[in-house]
């Protein structure tokens, strides 16, 4: 009965290590992407209305005992907040986040966001974005914008450097004695 929030910047794995506990402690991994965003050709381009996610998002979390949710819902995932057991935050130095970002660009889109590729302006505009995640303010998602939030959780946080090895990074937040004592609610 464990509810975990896998946050930090786009590109510092939050999706990885949220799909890695959810496996490892056998329950369900959500991932804010899948609710932010309407399914388009190509993704990323929609935004669901931010009542329509929040309604979306609550209805699959209602249906596991236990779930990891991985990405940011920092302006809209107010109702879940108080369903947090523990806030798993990742940091990672920028040119690596940045490397990370750009590999899964190219992975995923191959030639369409090179150059004269039908989504090279757009990859161009989305890569300005997370660039700018360590220096910029409140207003959108940034380190700034993601301190501040923490400071207002109850719920306890962990930070991980997820330049180490996911491994490490499963292993260490599973130490956390919210996800122990959520591991034992769950057992028969």
């Amino acid at each position: 009965m464990v509810h975990i929030h896998v946050m930090g910047a786009s590109g510092s794995g939050t999706t990885s290590l949220g799909r890695a506990l959810a496996e490892r402690l056998d329950i369900a991994h959500l991932d804010t992407d899948d609710f932010f965003w309407m399914p388009t050709d190509p993704p990323f381009t929609t935004p669901r209305n931010a009542d329509e996610r929040i309604g979306l998002l609550l209805d699959k979390a209602s249906r596991h005992d236990g779930w990891v949710l991985s990405g940011s819902a920092l302006k809209w995932g107010g109702p879940l907040e108080p369903l947090y057991d523990l806030i798993v935050f990742l940091r990672i130095e920028p040119e690596l986040r940045m490397a990370r970002i750009r590999a899964r660009e190219i992975a995923r889109y191959g030639n369409r966001i090179g150059p004269g590729g039908d989504m090279a302006v757009k990859s161009g505009e989305f890569l300005e974005w997370p660039a700018s995640y360590d220096t910029a303010g409140p207003e959108r998602r940034s380190l700034t914008a993601h301190e501040q939030w923490l400071e207002t959780q109850r719920a306890p946080v962990v930070r991980l450097d997820s330049s180490r090895d996911i491994d490490d990074l499963v292993a260490e937040a599973l130490l956390h004695p919210a996800i122990a004592a959520g591991a034992v609610r769950r057992r028969p």
